[in-house]
């Protein structure tokens, strides 16, 4: 069966929320229905659907009317080898002591180096993506300059491969949590996949709003792998639960986005100890003030 989009971009949450809700009535139903917005501060809303088969048209385009978007854009989705695709696109990532691989892949971790076994899936975090990838390197330098952690937050966890790479080096206490429910339970698949048992436990959670990471505050370490507006929105809670001498790396952020979030965080009691960028990504190193 062939494979179409549907996408359009209008103004606005309420409004791109309820088309993407009008969408959802559509005949033919879509298979899928999503509602984004676009990451350029333009104020933009991205709706898109996926159908088996053509979309109506018409229908489509008295949608984009009655909601003031933009004409839908229709497009044919190739056909295409997933697992051929895969294997094609993400092979193993090496950052230090972390070889981060799919199961197709299993056969090449090699011998001595900490194995992080992240099939792709819905959620962010494969370790391909200069982000996750900034993370796991920063992580590495403060192993590798003698430096351990008692207790660790992976917030905005995706695939949980940050928390999993701090359990599997020695942390007895790590809790990663995601405001995308379908995050956790790909975070909790990852655990067993990698025969982990509980040794992170994962909740759904926006920034630190759980009992758990409550509970489980202050923090030597906390990874917080987001994107610009969600980190400055958490710094005086990121303070608050990080120990004195505690460490935040922080990534999701544009090279020319570090300077802001650096300055935010210096107010809230961070130095910088780190800044290291892969392509059009930064990731920072911050040391919590006494």
């Amino acid at each position: 069966m062939t494979t179409f989009t549907a996408l359009t971009t209008l103004t606005g949450k309420p409004a791109a929320d309820a088309l993407g809700a009008a969408m959802e009535d559509m005949d033919p139903t879509p298979m899928g229905v999503g509602v984004f917005e676009v990451e350029d501060d333009s104020g933009l809303w991205e709706v898109g659907g996926y159908f088996e088969g053509e979309p109506d048209e018409v229908a489509l385009a008295l949608l984009a009317a009655t909601f003031g978007a933009k004409p839908f854009v229709v497009s044919e989705v190739p056909e295409t080898d997933w697992v051929a695709h895969v294997k094609r696109e993400l092979p193993p990532v090496e950052a230090g002591r972390f070889f981060v691989y799919g199961t197709h892949d299993a056969d090449q971790l090699p011998e001595g180096r900490i194995g992080l076994l992240i099939d792709a899936a819905m959620a962010f975090g494969t370790g391909h993506h200069g982000t996750t990838l900034g993370c796991l390197k920063a992580y590495d330098r403060l192993l590798s300059d003698g430096q351990s952690f008692d207790d660790v937050a992976d917030v905005g966890c995706g695939t949980a491969v940050l928390g999993m790479a701090a359990a599997k080096t020695g942390t007895a206490n790590v809790i990663a949590s995601d405001i995308d429910p379908v995050a956790v339970d790909v975070a909790v698949a990852n655990m067993a996949a990698n025969d982990m048992g509980d040794a992170v436990t994962c909740v759904t959670a926006a920034g630190f709003d759980d009992p758990a990471l409550s509970k489980a505050a202050p923090f030597d370490l906390i990874f917080a792998n987001i994107l610009k507006g969600p980190l400055i929105m958490l710094a005086p809670d990121m303070a608050a639960h990080t120990k004195p001498n505690g460490i935040a790396i922080l990534s999701g952020l544009l090279n020319e986005q570090a300077e802001e979030i650096t300055s935010v965080y210096a107010q809230n009691g961070y130095n910088l100890l780190h800044h290291d960028q892969i392509g059009e990504w930064s990731t920072l190193t911050l040391g919590k003030e006494t």
